[in-house]
């Protein structure tokens, strides 16, 4: 059952569309991560879920309640900021408290709520001192604990850990994932970092331009993306992308042409008509360098070495470099001759409008 329904919601600044049509429907206790490039409206989206921005046309449901038009400090959702958004000049008790004595709850109700949240966050032996006194993780925790004790219905993030080096921002990202874990709450992040997204999400929503791309589990958008925009935008490094020059039909398979070799590709994986444009996908992982055979075949132009693995950047007889994911021991020169073998489960096919003509098979 849909617990927070956004449906046909539009945002327009004078000519600027911000948000083109959003529907999207979250389930109660789901962790759900809107990620996208810089300008494509996760955030927007964010806040006018939080009404701190009106949308233009469109609605929002929280638990069959229709909220769009009302207020934010009344719609039973909590915000964590970027920015922490503390009071300096209170202690870190007197921040998380703040919000519960506006409401005028009780003293001993707010003792209780405070507690509880320091003991979720380990906040205990922090409880007296003040912002300043505070590390960058000990100050995002104290912003989570705030919205904690206000027992919202919805927690929204709005890329909470984008200040934190990234030693802290792994430690948050775990300590996050424990929190929904306990909480069961329901909650709506924001990021531009797709590591977070795939590590903390129920389900990813990728937008580009203000709408949505695609929605699904971070292994759904990673195995079976539906455009070329989701296919490079997750994964690192991203999806190899190879033009094929012809496809000649051979009994159930396509022979895919490309660069003076050929790839076979069976037919009943096609989904939707054969356009005359197409260009092949294929993860990093999903190829290998071979001494003898393989597909296609170019020279090393650079190693990364990554500590466990290694990545190939290696240059094809087009000049297009595509990376190959090596092995840590590998000891591959620069300018070195190599074959390239591509497991041809793991292809994806996209037409000329950058959409995917292809499925990946459920037993790969």
């Amino acid at each position: 059952m849909s617990y927070l329904t956004i449906t046909e919601l539009q945002k327009h600044y004078d000519n600027y569309h911000a948000l083109r049509g959003i529907n999207l429907s979250i389930s109660e206790g789901e962790f759900i991560v809107f990620v996208g490039p810089s300008g494509c409206g996760k955030s927007t989206l964010l806040r006018t879920i939080a009404g701190l921005e009106s949308c233009s046309s469109g609605s929002i449901k929280l638990d069959g309640r229709d909220i769009t038009e009302v207020a934010s400090s009344k719609r039973d959702l909590a915000m964590v900021f970027q920015s922490y958004a503390l009071y300096p000049h209170m202690t870190v008790a007197e921040n998380l408290s703040f919000a519960l004595r506006l409401a005028k709850v009780s003293q001993a109700e707010i003792q209780q709520k405070v507690h509880a949240a320091s003991a979720s966050l380990q906040l205990d032996e922090l409880l007296e001192r003040k912002p300043k006194e505070l590390s960058g993780g000990q100050r995002q925790r104290v912003a989570i604990g705030r919205a904690i004790v206000r027992q919202p219905k919805v927690f929204l993030f709005d890329e909470p850990l984008s200040n934190l080096d990234a030693a802290l921002r792994v430690q948050m990202r775990l300590e996050l994932a424990r929190l929904h874990k306990k909480l069961g709450t329901t909650m709506v992040y924001v990021t531009h970092d797709q590591v977070e997204a795939m590590t903390l999400a129920d389900r990813v929503v990728i937008l580009n331009a203000g709408q949505i791309e695609q929605v699904g589990t971070p292994l759904e958008l990673y195995r079976q993306p539906n455009s070329r925009f989701v296919a490079e935008f997750i994964g690192t490094p991203k999806m190899n992308l190879i033009p094929i020059d012809t496809i000649i039909r051979e009994e159930e398979n396509l022979n895919l042409q490309l660069l003076n070799s050929q790839v076979a590709f069976p037919e009943n994986r096609l989904h939707g008509p054969l356009p005359s444009s197409v260009t092949m996908g294929i993860r990093p992982e999903h190829m290998a360098l071979v001494e003898h055979g393989g597909q296609i075949s170019g020279r090393v132009e650079l190693v990364e070495h990554l500590g466990s693995e290694a990545y190939a950047h290696i240059q094809l007889a087009n000049n297009q470099t595509i990376i190959v994911k090596a092995s840590a021991r590998s000891d591959l020169k620069d300018g070195q001759a190599v074959n390239v073998q591509i497991d041809e489960a793991e292809i994806i096919l996209f037409n000329d409008s950058d959409r995917v003509i292809s499925v990946i098979p459920e037993e790969a």
